[in-house]
């Protein structure tokens, strides 16, 4: 909380002086008094794409969730042991300390912009709307991981170190109302934050679709609650308009170099590390189905994608992964690129969202056409043709008709491949749908009860400085296990 506290103590600065010129001349224009708004809304952005992209074992596990990688020689996180490294204290500590609070603070300052015409109105508006939008996203996060959690009381300094937890089904109440207001004051025909905003560049009916996609993507996570009116919430969303193509994406482009490099980069290259290769259980589904993403999602061995025994440990040289991270030439996929883009939500996710929607009767359609959008959205993105996006398609165990299983089945497999590299929401995905059939390892951490984790328990400094709060909300979830199902995890 040093970031928190020090930020407080500069913007409640203030100089009080009667003499003009020497207010001036003790105005240091070099160490401004209060940070813009858009410095603090691009550092959020910034940091939550970092989160949500990492693969460090420090910061983000959820690929290893997930079983798309597992590990070779430290095996702690694929069997389920997040608490030798207090990965949940990381994200905890960032989406509330480095996000949250950075845009509750840009949020002030842009409150305080004194308008004098309409169009002024308009920007500031916008620039509000936005930040609300990615404070929802990052508080649906956080109660995706946890559960209940800090929210009515979570960035006011004067509840530190003791907030509240709220629960999680009325965070997301009031997250609907949040992303409501947003979109209702999203005006396309003015500017926001212009280059500031490293998402969209201030393009304001680029945030309006990634808004509507958000509540999508909300409605969809708490389908099994009906007290949320769901199926309601969807279709509003659908019919103001989510994502219709791949240029919708919410995206970050990294840069060459470093500390802006794709934060895989710096795990997987700069680091020289060697721990990370394709877990035996997507790459023996894809070897299966002749998935054309392979080649883009791992490197073969002597022509062939073998996949590492899941929390078994291993050689490297031995099995798949995204490709020989020392600096000699050797083969790469594009996830080594440190300029890749990292992604908050993309078209492929929203469009498996629709499928699900038609065949829960949120909305009317053909789940067949969303699921094959989803599908060949995901293998032209990874450099696939469109000519193998239908060859695929066409595949008896691939082809929406003919494929095995439910409607569940059938979205949650094709999802969960088409999730790679996105670890976070292919794990949720699998937590809702419960497809693929995601087995523990034998070998997995006591406290994960034999199963695949279900959530985050919680941070270790929770139960240190909050621990009346905390145990509270330990019992209210049904007790901070691994295993415990979140409250839209009902089957």
């Amino acid at each position: 909380m040093k970031k928190l506290i020090a930020l407080i103590g500069v913007l409640s600065l203030t100089i009080s002086c009667n003499d003009d010129s020497l207010t001036d001349m003790n105005t240091d224009t070099k160490n401004p008094s209060e940070v813009p708004a858009d410095a603090l809304l691009g550092n959020a952005e910034k940091n939550l794409f970092d989160q949500m992209t990492s693969t460090n074992v420090n910061i983000n596990v959820f690929r290893l969730f997930a079983q798309h990688w597992t590990e070779t020689t430290y095996l702690d996180e694929s069997r389920y042991d997040i608490l030798q490294r207090n990965i949940p204290d990381r994200q905890w500590q960032v989406l509330y300390r480095d996000v949250l609070k950075d845009l509750q603070e840009a949020k002030v300052i842009a409150n305080r912009i004194e308008t004098v015409t309409a169009k002024e109105e308009k920007i500031k508006k916008n620039k509000i709307a936005i930040i609300e939008v990615l404070e929802t996203y990052a508080y649906s996060v956080l109660v995706d991981t946890f559960g209940n959690i800090p929210y009515t009381e979570s960035l006011d300094p004067q509840n530190f170190p003791s907030p509240k937890y709220d629960g999680a089904v009325d965070v997301y109440k009031d997250l609907f109302v949040k992303i409501d207001d947003a979109i209702a004051n999203l005006d396309s025909d003015f500017a926001s934050f212009g280059s500031a905003d490293f998402v969209y560049s201030g393009d304001v009916a680029k945030w309006k679709k990634f808004a509507n996609s958000v509540k999508l993507r909300m409605a969809i996570t708490v389908a099994d609650e009906p007290s949320l009116n769901p199926a309601a919430k969807f279709k509003e969303a659908f019919t103001a308009g989510v994502f219709s193509s791949s240029s919708d994406n919410a995206t970050i482009q990294y840069k060459a170099t470093q500390p802006n490099t794709n934060p895989l980069y710096e795990d997987l290259v700069s680091s020289g590390r060697y721990d990370f290769v394709a877990a035996n259980t997507l790459v023996d589904k894809m070897n299966t189905l002749s998935d054309p993403r392979r080649p883009n999602y791992f490197i073969p061995i002597d022509g062939v994608f073998v996949g590492g025994p899941y929390a078994q440990g291993g050689d490297f040289e031995n099995y798949s992964s995204a490709g020989d991270p020392a600096s000699d030439g050797g083969p790469v996929t594009k996830l080594l690129d440190p300029t890749l883009e990292g992604i908050l939500m993309n078209y492929t996710e929203v469009s498996f969202y629709l499928a699900e929607g038609v065949e829960r009767g949120f909305i009317s359609g053909s789940a067949a056409s969303y699921y094959n959008q989803a599908i060949t959205a995901s293998i032209l993105y990874w450099g696939g043709t469109q000519l193998e996006a239908t060859t695929y398609l066409l595949q008896p165990n691939v082809a929406y008709a003919t494929a095995t299983g439910t409607w569940k089945q059938k979205i949650g497999e094709q999802a969960w491949i088409g999730l790679y590299n996105r670890g976070f929401e292919a794990w949720t995905s699998f937590r809702r749908l419960d497809f693929p059939k995601l087995v523990a390892p034998s070998n997995a951490a006591s406290a994960a009860e034999n199963k695949v984790p279900a959530r985050f328990t919680y941070p270790v400094g929770e139960q240190t400085l909050n621990n009346s709060n905390y145990s509270a909300a330990a019992t209210a979830v049904g007790g901070d296990k691994l295993s415990t199902k979140l409250f839209w995890d009902k089957f």
